[in-house]
């Protein structure tokens, strides 16, 4: 369990809180690409952080973001004219440029220069694969743009998705590193889901409900080593990389794509959850994209117009209880992304973690929350620069592998979880 303090400090992520300055110090994702499809098109509302935003793509394709709110009384520029290379507040004409700068005060008399003194604050945003990412740090400690493998292959390897989760992001994170619940919550998509079904690897997940964990901790972040009994003399290992603060690889199962997710706090009880499918070394199918966009995996179907999942809180997740009692789902939820989304969302808000009794499988998520806290007093107390930041940390891949039961786990992750362009992942 965590004490009160601890559970705070994890969990806020505000302007100036000791988590919120970590995750400042990273590239972020702000938004999907294709939010922003074309120049001039509408601007779109960012919360990140506790922080409102307004993201446009001006007329020479350059990204912007900046306050959501006009500096003269406050009028939120998402009402904005996209145009000429600005975006212009409806109300009274102020017009911002995509560093925040105000360019033109059509009120003002002429030689006026007052708008050069009107600067909204704005944050870089850049395009790494399908996202749209932001660094909201000081901009002498802007760290190498993001390097992850999922956002860096070819564009046809590639498929990212994105869901608003009605949770604080540390429990959202914490159910992402932890394996030891695919045996139960998710079997019933270990036998029918077109995105993970076939694996031999699924036999193991369904035989051994009683997971070993093992932990390496690496420069970025950890190495979360689950163990389960394969045949005589072998063990069957999946390795989950949690890079800080929220970027996780789950491992991949036979040839499927590889998934994985980011946890961005919108707030301190919402979270964004980013999560993408990649292969190494070929294209995604035309199959494997629209099963994605069926919300099969670990994506999910939406409520029409929005990234809200079609079922959420307000209709208790479509729980069909006879699914259950038959054993059709476990939870009697469908779909991956919502069985884990809908049980961190029951925890409420951000989970009271001083009530919590831990067991042996989840080490990993221990270790996740010391080596957090450690990392955001360190730069809190003496500006340490946090594990992660390194594009070098990025470079990581999950992997599941069967191996001799005399092999320890550091024998094995140093191969296995190396990015090698053009060789396959590690996978069974």
């Amino acid at each position: 369990m965590l004490t009160q303090a601890n559970n705070e400090l994890l969990t806020r992520t505000g302007r100036g809180t000791a988590m919120g300055d970590l995750f400042r110090r990273y590239w972020i994702p702000a938004l999907l690409a294709e939010e922003l499809p074309d120049n001039d098109c509408p601007p779109v509302r960012v919360k990140i952080l506790s922080e409102r935003l307004v993201a446009f793509r001006d007329t020479q394709g350059r990204f912007g973001l900046i306050d959501e709110f006009c500096a003269h009384r406050g009028v939120s520029l998402w009402f904005g004219r996209n145009e000429e290379s600005g975006l212009r507040c409806p109300y009274h004409g102020f017009k911002y440029d995509i560093t925040g700068q105000c360019v033109e005060i059509p009120a003002e008399p002429e030689g006026s220069t007052f708008c050069e003194r009107v600067k909204l604050t704005a944050y870089p945003l850049v395009k790494v694969g399908d996202i749209l990412w932001t660094y909201m740090g000081s901009p002498e400690f802007t760290p190498g743009l993001p390097s992850y493998e999922f956002a860096t292959v070819a564009s046809e390897q590639s498929f990212t998705s994105k869901r608003w989760q009605e949770s604080n992001w540390l429990q959202a994170l914490e159910g992402g590193i932890d394996s030891s619940h695919v045996s139960f919550l998710h079997s019933s998509g270990l036998r029918d889901d077109p995105l993970f079904k076939g694996s031999v690897g699924n036999t193991y997940n369904l035989n051994d409900l009683k997971p070993h964990f093992e932990v390496v901790d690496v420069d970025g972040g950890l190495l979360i080593g689950a163990r389960r009994n394969a045949e005589e003399g072998k063990f069957y290992w999946r390795v989950t990389p949690w890079i800080l603060p929220s970027f996780t690889i789950v491992p991949p199962r036979a040839d499927h794509p590889v998934h994985g997710h980011f946890w961005v706090p919108i707030d301190d009880e919402n979270c964004w959850v980013y999560t993408f499918d990649y292969h190494p070394v070929r294209p995604l199918s035309d199959k494997e994209v629209q099963a994605m966009r069926d919300g099969k995996g670990v994506h999910n179907e939406y409520v029409p117009g929005t990234f809200r999942p079609l079922a959420n809180k307000d209709n208790d997740y479509l729980i069909d209880r006879e699914a259950q009692r038959r054993g059709d789902t476990y939870s009697g939820v469908k779909g991956i992304a919502i069985q884990d989304g809908s049980l961190q969302e029951s925890m409420g808000p951000i989970v009271d973690r001083t009530k919590e009794r831990l067991v042996a499988t989840d080490v990993g998520i221990v270790k996740a929350r010391h080596k957090l806290r450690a990392a955001a007093l360190a730069l809190k107390e003496h500006g340490v620069t946090p594990p992660g930041v390194d594009p070098e940390h990025q470079r990581v891949r999950s992997f599941a592998s069967v191996a001799s039961s005399d092999i320890p786990l550091e024998e094995i992750t140093p191969a296995a979880t190396a990015v090698r362009p053009g060789v396959a992942h590690v996978s069974v």
